[in-house]
């Protein structure tokens, strides 16, 4: 079986009437060279790169059973406004050769020479087609949860409020010199200003049962 030369765009089809005189591309590899301390160059290996691939011939007006793999292909004109549409696209085509050496890659058109009207050729087109590997990026959509807002500390209940009960022969020095109130009866003003509506202007002037308030 001979080999088949296609160009594939969707649901649209080429193949190539007059074969290329070879079925060849490259295959870079990339590497880098770096200097390491106490060994010297080293190479560290690193991807494939993109195969690069090459198509120089020519589409004829006119079936010659000579050269041409097929009968019934498009003229000329149409191929090369065919080529023209599939780049404005700019999505990538499948390229596919049959055979030993077999190619099914998907490929994006960089570069399209034509020639027509060669002398001696008149009606045919010359034309190379430069085609790069596509290789597709896959991205994954991914849905962050945001995390749930913490539950706020509830607020510190303030500490009850230490109540003394006025007794009878009490004053404010006198109270604040207790020990279970603050040990120290120069700080009766304390007592005073914290009950001041109670007591009223005069801090002498307290009663049995009145109820002062203790502030810490």
């Amino acid at each position: 079986m001979a080999v088949q030369y296609w160009l594939i765009s969707g649901k649209e089809k080429l193949r190539l009437p007059v074969n290329p005189e070879s079925n060849a591309y490259s295959s870079p590899f990339s590497y880098d060279d770096v200097e390491v301390e106490g060994l010297g160059e080293i190479t560290i290996a690193k991807k494939r790169g993109l195969k690069e691939f090459e198509i120089s011939t020519f589409w004829p007006s006119l079936y010659n059973p000579t050269y041409c793999g097929y009968k019934s292909f498009i003229t000329p004109t149409s191929f090369v406004k065919k080529i023209e549409s599939w780049r404005s696209k700019r999505q990538p085509i499948r390229y596919v050769v049959t055979g030993a050496a077999a190619v099914n890659v998907e490929v994006t058109i960089r570069d399209f020479e034509v020639e027509a009207e060669r002398a001696g050729s008149p009606g045919d087109v010359y034309f190379s087609l430069s085609l790069k590997e596509w290789r597709e990026v896959k991205v994954e959509k991914v849905t962050i949860k945001k995390p749930k807002p913490k539950p706020r500390p509830p607020k510190p209940k303030p500490a009850p409020k230490k109540i003394y009960v006025v007794k009878k022969g009490d004053c404010l020095w006198n109270i604040a010199k207790k020990r279970s109130i603050y040990g120290d009866a120069m700080k009766w003003r304390k007592i005073y200003n914290a009950n001041r509506k109670l007591i009223g202007k005069n801090p002498n002037l307290i009663y049995p049962k009145q109820r002062l308030v203790i502030p810490k």
